[in-house]
């Protein structure tokens, strides 16, 4: 969350709609799906289905103040995840009910993963903290044949023996350096 954040606030007032590396989203779509994303969060950690939810946050989250609102979002999800007992809760999710814990690391990775293409979208730095991508590369190595076909990733991209854990996890989710 950290790394998604401190991207999200340096987005330059013109360059929310500028490319992401992600097909067909600017810095605002990935930016709202994010935020979309943390809104969930709460939701589901409380034991929400999702029909429960429903579609209220679909659309356009981000409202006037794209900044402010992932800074709302961002929060509530913190606090859901850190309450006493959050994380041995199960949690429905479209892939069917997981624990809490698996839920979390799935978030995680997603905002790892996104922060990467935000920075390529802001054109900054787009370091991912070193421990992180090494823990979310152990998550995502065993799951990403599963997650293939599903349209959550583009094919895994080879990538040099030698490689750094950043490269490494952006390769088996699809992006190119």
């Amino acid at each position: 969350m950290t790394e998604f954040d401190r991207r999200v606030r340096a987005v330059p007032p013109d360059g929310w709609d500028a490319p992401t590396p992600c097909s067909d989203w600017s810095v605002r779509d990935l930016v709202n799906h994010l935020v979309s994303e943390q809104r969930w969060a709460p939701w589901l950690l409380y034991g929400a289905t999702l029909e429960e939810v429903g579609g209220r946050f679909d659309g356009d989250v981000l409202g006037d103040d794209p900044t402010a609102a992932w800074a709302e979002a961002a929060t509530a999800a913190r606090e859901a995840f850190t309450k006493p007992g959050a994380l041995s809760r199960r949690v429905h999710t479209s892939g069917g009910v997981i624990p809490a814990e698996e839920y979390g690391w799935q978030m995680t990775v997603d905002l790892a993963v996104h922060a990467w293409d935000l920075a390529k979208g802001i054109r900054g730095d787009d370091r991912i903290d070193p421990e992180l991508a090494a823990a979310a590369l152990d998550v995502v190595r065993p799951q990403v044949a599963q997650w293939q076909g599903l349209g959550i990733f583009d094919p895994p991209v080879n990538v040099p023996e030698h490689a750094d854990a950043q490269t490494r996890l952006l390769g088996l989710l699809g992006r190119r350096r």
